[in-house]
């Protein structure tokens, strides 16, 4: 592949999906690429480069540019991942968001980048079980991703006997699934409590409303500086003053955005900061809400 193909593909991912890579993952192109070559009739990454159409003046992806995004987009997810953000959710933030809310309010959840749903509907079992401290209070989980193939995945909800085997406590595989075939069904109670909507982060993100907890996990690793910013700018929007925002372990904000400020020896937790901080960081420019 040329410099010049690279640069074409690369900047595609950029713009497309915030994913900044470098030369040296051309390994990671030419394996994940490799099927996006065959469904096309594309015999080498230079010959798709030639035919992708830079999203600068074409607006939104094509039927191609997205087969390239969704490949190269991360997928990974599993119950209950990293098990401390969910029990922070469980015995902190719900409790004291549930008592910051007036009666009958209800209560939003935003799982981000949700890959094939296992987050959102982690985070459904717990307010499955929470049910005595929610009062009757009406929740929406939200699970949103850039991946076409994820979501439909996702909303099926139909996992393999690996997949429930990671993370999934057994109690809640009785509880909550059921066998079918092979593989393991989510209950219909769960799969009504978690939408699941196509969204680009770097899209606007108003549409989507306000939410009281954010799971954003194990996304930003993957932008560099500026569209970290960028995107944390946007999310803070979407979010009360008391909300909480969860990242991967890996993850800070430290030295990115001046909008959240990390809890207290929590890691990975972050709260609202001040308004004026969110107010002062610039907006979205790429409107791709998909």
């Amino acid at each position: 592949m040329t410099p010049k193909s690279f640069e074409t593909i690369a900047s595609l991912l950029h713009t497309g999906s915030g994913l900044a890579i470098g030369p040296d993952k051309t390994y990671l192109l030419e394996n994940r690429l490799a099927p996006v070559l065959r469904k096309h009739g594309l015999d080498s990454l230079d010959a798709l480069a030639q035919r992708i159409r830079p999203l600068a003046t074409a607006g939104t992806p094509g039927t191609l540019e997205q087969d390239v995004i969704e490949a190269m987009t991360t997928n990974e997810s599993f119950f209950f991942r990293d098990d401390k953000p969910f029990t922070h959710f469980r015995t902190r933030a719900l409790p004291q968001l549930l008592a910051n809310r007036p009666p009958g309010a209800r209560l939003r959840i935003w799982s981000a980048a949700a890959s094939t749903g296992q987050e959102a509907y982690s985070l459904a079992m717990i307010l499955q079980d929470s049910q005595a401290l929610l009062g009757g209070r009406s929740c929406e989980i939200i699970g949103t991703d850039i991946s076409r193939e994820a979501l439909t995945r996702a909303q099926e909800g139909l996992y393999s006997q690996f997949e429930v085997q990671r993370g999934l406590p057994m109690q809640y595989l009785v509880k909550h699934f059921r066998k079918d075939g092979t593989q393991w069904r989510i209950s219909d109670t769960l799969r009504q409590m978690v939408q699941f909507r196509s969204l680009n982060l770097l899209g606007d993100l108003r549409g989507l409303g306000q939410f009281d907890a954010v799971f954003c996990r194990n996304v930003l690793i993957y932008f560099d500086q500026p569209t970290k910013s960028r995107v944390l700018a946007a999310v803070a929007r979407q979010m009360p003053q008391d909300g909480v925002l969860y990242l991967g372990g890996a993850e800070t904000v430290l030295g990115i955005t001046d909008a959240f400020a990390a809890q207290t020896g929590e890691r990975g937790v972050y709260e609202r900061t001040t308004p004026q901080a969110v107010s002062g960081l610039s907006r979205p420019t790429l409107a791709e809400a998909r």
